[in-house]
């Protein structure tokens, strides 16, 4: 039998998430997190150091979400957990309202009020956050993060890593490249390249990021 799920992140996105999982009626074993943490996360104990990630696994417990705000660092850890042998679950707020069409990935967060719609995948380890909504055969990548209030239009595609900032709105059929990130309040009428960050409306590029 399964124990309780292991929150990796125990900050403000991990706050969130277990009260996702709770709404859900899903048992939380602990926190595991840094050494800067506090000794609970809302009521779950912290355990820091990432050590305790494979002595819960020995221990019994084989469910995880990785609660944490950076794309990168929760592609990688989300990897690391799977490769430990757990299995990594979906935190979905019951207010969320998912296309029985659409295809969902391992580890990803919805958030209160999101819309998902027909026929939409969403990669592995993917938040949406509160009150976003990704329209109809929307491709989102792995570890993609959609901030709160953003509208995605019908078919638009966002590759792995890719952050959208606060309240962007993003045209039909729109490319969004890897690891690219766009300034919240932005609006997105042309595609973006990989390791771009843009801003304004239109959305314009500002620099090229740092491949991660």
């Amino acid at each position: 039998m399964n124990r309780g799920v292991v929150i990796v992140g125990a900050g403000g996105h991990a706050k969130v998430c277990i009260e996702l999982l709770r709404a859900t009626g899903t048992p939380i074993e602990c926190c595991i997190a840094g050494q800067d943490s506090g000794a609970d996360c809302i009521g779950v104990p912290v355990f820091k150091g990432d050590e305790h990630l494979l002595r819960m696994r020995e221990s019994g417990c084989n469910l995880a979400f990785i609660a944490l705000g950076s794309n990168a660092l929760r592609q990688r850890l989300g990897h690391s957990v799977l490769q430990m042998g757990y299995q990594l679950v979906n935190a979905i707020s019951p207010q969320a309202t998912i296309s029985p069409t659409a295809r969902l990935g391992r580890g990803i967060a919805v958030m209160a009020g999101a819309v998902i719609n027909a026929c939409t995948s969403i990669g592995d380890l993917a938040i949406i956050n509160t009150l976003a909504s990704v329209d109809h055969d929307g491709n989102i990548g792995e570890a993609v993060h959609i901030a709160p209030h953003c509208g995605l239009a019908g078919v638009v595609t966002v590759a792995e890593r890719a952050f959208l900032g606060v309240g962007c709105k993003v045209i039909p059929e729109i490319s969004i490249g890897a690891d690219a990130v766009v300034g919240a309040g932005s609006v997105v009428v042309s595609n973006i390249a990989p390791r771009t960050k843009v801003a304004g409306v239109p959305a314009r590029p500002l620099n090229k990021t740092k491949a991660l």
